[in-house]
């Protein structure tokens, strides 16, 4: 009875370390990153010069042209400009860079920095799936 008991246990120990095991290796593969032909990107330009509907409706026409881009929305009164495009067709610099060719404005990109990309998303830090996943990260 007792070695039963034994067997029993080891392999119910076994098959709950398996089962975590292929639950780990889903997670790092969900999570990890790929693009893909569905895949999005959205990036913003920032326009250091106030900029009228007009000049707006411009820059929408042009960056609705550009290859890859997907949807544009410009913001006269912020000069912002945000766009998402598709990263096997074309690049973010690369949209930045055409822009900055054809219009006489002075823009960057806005590219947040480490501490604002840290504290980003409040909800993702905080979740049970996304802490089990640094947790296999770090081990792999």
């Amino acid at each position: 009875m007792k070695k039963k008991i034994i067997k029993t246990a080891c392999y119910s120990f076994g098959t709950i370390m398996f089962l975590l095991l292929v639950l780990a290796v889903h997670i790092y593969f969900v999570y990890r990153p790929s693009a893909d032909a569905y895949t999005k990107v959205m990036a913003r330009i920032d326009i250091k010069q106030p900029i009228t509907l007009e000049d707006a409706n411009q820059i929408t026409s042009f960056m609705a042209h550009e290859k890859g881009i997907d949807h544009v929305l410009v913001n006269p009164q912020t000069s912002i400009v945000i766009f998402t495009f598709f990263p096997l067709k074309n690049t973010g610099n690369a949209i930045v860079n055409d822009f900055k060719a054809h219009f006489p404005y002075k823009a960057d990109r806005f590219l947040p920095d480490a501490e604002s990309l840290k504290h980003s998303c409040p909800m993702a830090a905080s979740s049970y799936t996304y802490k089990v996943y640094k947790f296999i990260a770090n081990i792999i």
